[in-house]
This record gives C-alpha cells, sequence and structure tokens, in this order.
C-alpha cells in the first residue's frame, strides 16, 4: 500500500495494490474508489484532502509486514 499525496492539487492518493483501476465510483463529495476488473477496491482518491483528513501524522499500528520510511 501506498499513500501519495500531491500538494498542487491537494490530493491523496491511497493505492491499495500494484493494479491498474478499470472503474471509479464517486462515494461522496470529491472520494472516488477504483476498482479493478474483478471488481476489488485497488485505490482511494481524495480531493481537497487537507480539507478532510488530518495530514500532519501518520500513525501505522500492528501491521504484519515491513514498514518502509520515505521523505518528500
Amino acid at each position: 500500500m501506498k499513500l501519495n499525496y500531491y500538494p498542487e492539487t491537494d490530493s491523496l492518493y491511497i493505492d491499495l495494490a500494484e493494479k491498474d483501476g478499470t472503474e471509479s465510483r464517486e462515494v461522496s463529495e470529491g472520494v472516488v474508489l477504483d476498482y479493478d476488473e474483478k471488481g476489488d477496491l485497488v485505490g482511494i482518491d481524495i480531493d481537497n484532502a487537507s480539507k478532510k483528513i488530518s495530514l500532519e501524522t501518520l500513525t501505522l499500528v500492528k501491521l504484519p509486514s515491513e514498514v518502509k520510511k520515505f521523505s518528500a
């Protein structure tokens, strides 16, 4: 899973799988879910992210795998 923040558009994309989305559905204003050809959720796009969620802190709890940290 990858979190990608784009400050120029204030959007956050949460990449849940390394698959391409083939269908998108807006579930609320500015929140779009991307699905693959099987209907599995592969990504979440959040427009105006800084107004909808806190971007200052990311807390990870009990992940079952290695956590990699990258700086912007």
